[in-house]
Order: structure tokens, then sequence, then C-alpha cells
């Protein structure tokens, strides 16, 4: 996705709701001089691409995101690992570059991951079932991230 792809996209995401060509127009020439057909054609382009759907109103269109930003970002992810000759070298890179909070980020995600498929998010997968939770050692730490 091109910078001003992208410049588009954080608004639909981030209004969550169906927009207007108009709507992205005024927010971003808030930043930027840019015109109308410029905001129409990179909406077109995300509609042809997959990104969002569209529906007429009028003898205009409304358009909403098909997937979230966090899908988008798995996706580039994705799509940079599958591409690599050395996937674990390249993993092991990007985690050499990884802060502090997004290694947590990392560890409560795998956590989440490893899940039973029974467990409910916030099940301590390391609790006895018979056990009560108050007799788990480990039931004090609070949800992850904390």
């Amino acid at each position: 996705m091109g910078e001003l792809e992208d410049a588009v996209m954080t608004r639909v995401w981030k209004w969550n709701r169906p927009v207007t060509v108009r709507e992205v127009l005024e927010d971003l020439q808030k930043e930027r001089s840019i015109a109308y057909t410029t905001v129409m054609t990179v909406l077109d382009n995300l509609h042809q691409k997959g990104w969002v759907r569209r529906e007429a109103e009028g003898r205009a269109y409304r358009y909403e995101a098909v997937s979230t930003r966090a899908a988008y970002a798995a996706a580039l992810m994705n799509d940079a690992w599958s591409q690599s000759d050395n996937p674990a070298a390249a993993l092991v890179a990007f985690f050499g570059m990884m802060s502090d909070e997004q290694r947590q980020a990392l560890t409560d995600a795998v956590r989440i991951v490893q899940l039973p498929e029974t467990a409910e998010p916030g099940d301590n997968p390391h609790q006895n079932p018979d056990q009560n939770p108050d007799q788990n050692p480990g039931s004090a730490e609070g949800p992850p991230g904390r």
C-alpha cells in the first residue's frame, strides 16, 4: 500500500464506519493540499484491491474497510516472512528490532494462540480444572501485560 493509500486507509480504519470521499478529503486537507479527484481515485484503487467495499449513495459512494488494520499488518508480516530464504533468521532479526513492549505483546499473543480451543480468553491454561482459582498460585498475576 502506498503512502497516500495508507493515509486514506488510516482514516477509514480510525473512523470505523462508511465514509465519503468528501470526508476523507476534508481531513487530508488539514495536512496537505490534495484534490477531490485524487482522493476519489485512491478510494477506487483501494476498492479494486479489495481493501474497501463501497455502496452507492445518490451520485457518490460510501466506502468501508473490509478488514482491520491489524489484519493488514499481519498480512504484511506474513508476506515478508514467506519471501525470506531463511525464515528463522528473519524472525530472529525481527525480534531483535522489537521494543520491550512489543516483545511483551508478542509473548501475550503466543500465549493466546496456544490456549486450548475450549478455553476462553483470560482462562489460565495451567490451572487444574478441579482446582479452585483461589488455590492456583499463578491466578493472582492478572491479565497479560499488566
